[in-house]
């Protein structure tokens, strides 16, 4: 008999009304005056009796669960039996109504609750929040997992940070992850205690916060004298640092007042700081025919001439000398005078790219004339200076120099061949050319039946110029074979060697036999000559055999002329006796809808008689002729 619960199957709310109804059919001690009942003796074999608060009382022994008359059943049972089941992940209670489920830890119940009654279709699911929520301006980071009471952390994307402390998001036992408070701000970067020293620099700091990159400042800078014959120095300068006390050394006139504005380069946000100040003067009179050079964007100079004397006008001689050290007859030489009353001024250079230049500068006018001598190298040019790359006599190059005329230049040549049908081919060559012309062109040593890609690159660029070319293939090497000439005999068998792909594919491998008349008219790749059975075979020739490249052994094979056997589609019929053959073995290579053959005379025959192997069989052929003859006259008689 089923050991089930009496309260299983009905709803929670109605077991409490189910208790005195219960409590009667189970011997439950009823209330003073009923009549006497030893309930010991009622004890389930899995109780014992108890006596608490006067009254004696089954109790389930340990490992049991039930109401400790009717029922006491093994816990185990009660998730696993027969008669109550509460599934995987739960844990099962009973009262005096009947036994309940209750959901493990890190699981919820299907029915959305966390209690439920055994047997009802309800079973217990593991908690899975999924993919934590993304939160603005923060990346996840680190290993997280999705089930009950996980929690998932973020750290705020650079230039952001999060003020409250540690963003965090822990998984509910609704399923859901409960999302943090707090979020990344932006970082505002304020620029703080900016100070003058050396005369003409500047040091600042900036508030701390989570800035790892480097910050791109903007100083403004403008400057006014006193004296009215000056003009206004106004000069934007750039820098680029991740140091957090940054200092900038600047190029200010002497005497004069500057009003300097620090701020951050977009996209970053920053709050801006202004200094005003004023450099020292020169107590000089004159000029002092002091100056000295430095390189400006590369291919311009800025000249500080250091001088008291208002308005006063001063010549500058420029003597410029490039090389290319790659290239021995290269040079760019240019001269002029630059004449200026600023104390600082820029000069631009019109310069070749990738050169090495001395550029030497003459303070003109003065009794000892000072010159400051400066080297400077050019950077390649950015954009192409290779055009119009064409292809002519199939291997040659030709193409647009952008370059000023008459100007050497080198170009580097990188070149890769490769054959789709020969896989261990690759060809590599790299090797320079100079030229001076505008259109330079050059023949490449290219192998025939190849796929090859060409770069060129002016060693004055940065870019390369890239171009496909493909040859064409060219006649296979001429079969080796051992020349034969028969007379009356019969012929021995070709031995056919394979060809090497140095030209391009070998396709096949062709007999024909013609008519010895017809050697001096023959044309290696004519197609003409077609099979042994086409009704032109005897006066213009057929091929007697044909093997595809693939069939031909690496080392050799041996075929019988008229074995009376197919190769290929074609028929190797027995020659003719006493008529005079030639046969050619023919080598034919097809690539890009291109064909090409070679040939070579393998024997000449005059008189020609049966071969070795037809021999044996007219003799076979004979003999068994003479047997039936025989066996027919034994016959007769």
């Amino acid at each position: 008999m089923a050991r089930g619960p009496r309260g299983a199957g009905f709803p929670p709310g109605r077991l409490l009304s189910l208790l005195p109804l219960l409590s009667l059919a189970l011997g439950v001690p009823r209330a003073p005056g009923a009549d006497a009942l030893d309930v010991c003796a009622t004890c389930h074999e899995h109780a014992t009796c108890l006596q608490r608060g006067g009254k004696k009382m089954c109790i389930c022994k340990y490992g049991f669960v039930g109401n400790g008359r009717t029922q006491c059943i093994d816990k185990n049972e009660c998730q696993f039996g027969a008669t109550v089941v509460c599934g995987n992940h739960t844990s099962c209670h009973n009262t005096l109504g009947g036994f309940y489920c209750i959901c493990l830890e890190g699981y919820r119940a299907t029915n959305n609750n966390k209690v439920f009654i055994p047997n009802d279709g309800t079973f217990c699911t593991e908690i899975n929040c999924g993919r934590p929520p993304e939160v603005q301006h923060a990346v996840l980071v680190g290993n997280h997992s999705s089930r009950l009471g996980s929690m998932a952390h973020y750290v705020c994307q650079e230039g952001f940070e999060s003020p409250g402390g540690k963003i965090t998001s822990v998984c509910t036992e609704k399923g859901i992850w409960r999302t943090s408070t707090l979020s990344c701000t932006e970082i505002i970067i304020e620029i703080n205690d900016v100070s003058v020293f050396n005369n003409t620099c500047v040091r600042w700091q900036i508030n701390p916060g989570r800035i790892n990159s480097k910050i791109v400042y903007v100083i403004y800078i403008k400057g006014q004298r006193l004296d009215p014959m000056e003009t206004v120095h106004e000069e934007t300068v750039n820098l680029t640092t991740d140091n957090r006390t940054p200092k900038v050394c600047l190029d200010l006139y002497q005497g004069t007042n500057y009003t300097m504005h620090i701020s951050i380069a977009s996209p970053r946000r920053s709050v801006p700081a202004i200094i005003e100040f004023q450099t020292a003067g020169d107590d000089l009179l004159e000029d002092d025919r002091i100056f000295n050079i430095s390189v400006l964007n590369e291919a311009c100079l800025k000249l500080n001439r250091h001088s008291r004397k208002v308005g006063s006008e001063r010549m500058y001689q420029f003597k410029v000398l490039g090389q290319r050290r790659y290239l021995n007859n290269f040079y760019h030489a240019t001269s002029f005078n630059f004449t200026t009353r600023e104390q600082t001024a820029v000069v631009c250079l019109d310069l070749y790219p990738a050169t090495e230049y001395t550029v030497n500068v003459t303070l003109l006018g003065s009794p000892e004339q000072r010159s400051v001598q400066i080297t400077m190298t050019t950077a390649p040019a950015v954009k192409q200076t290779i055009s119009n790359i064409s292809i002519f006599n199939e291997t040659c190059l030709r193409w647009r120099s952008m370059k000023t005329a008459d100007i050497e230049e080198m170009y580097l040549f990188h070149i890769w061949g490769q054959r789709w049908y020969q896989k261990e081919f690759a060809q590599e060559m790299v090797f320079n050319i100079t030229a001076s012309s505008q259109a330079p062109e050059t023949c490449l040593d290219l192998r025939p039946g190849t796929n090859y890609s060409v770069s060129i690159q002016a060693l004055s660029s940065e870019l390369p110029a890239v171009i496909s070319l493909t040859t064409q293939i060219t006649e296979p090497p001429l079969p080796e074979v051992d020349f034969f000439t028969v007379h009356g005999g019969p012929l021995p068998r070709l031995r056919l060697r394979k060809a090497k792909e140095k030209n391009g594919p070998i396709s096949s491998y062709q007999v024909l036999v013609l008519p010895l008349a017809l050697q001096s008219t023959f044309v290696c790749d004519s197609e003409e000559a077609t099979s042994f059975f086409s009704n032109a075979s005897g006066a213009d020739g057929y091929v007697t055999a044909e093997l595809l490249a693939k069939d031909v052994p690496d080392d050799a094979m041996e075929i019988s002329i008229g074995d009376r056997l197919y190769y290929g589609k074609y028929y190797n019929a027995p020659l003719k006796i006493g008529n005079d053959y030639c046969i050619i073995l023919r080598i034919t290579s097809e690539w890009n809808k291109v064909r090409r053959s070679s040939c070579a005379v393998w024997a000449q025959v005059k008189d020609s008689s049966l071969t070795l192997q037809q021999m044996v069989g007219v003799g076979l052929g004979s003999l068994a002729v003479v047997i039936v003859l025989a066996f027919l006259s034994f016959s007769a008689v």
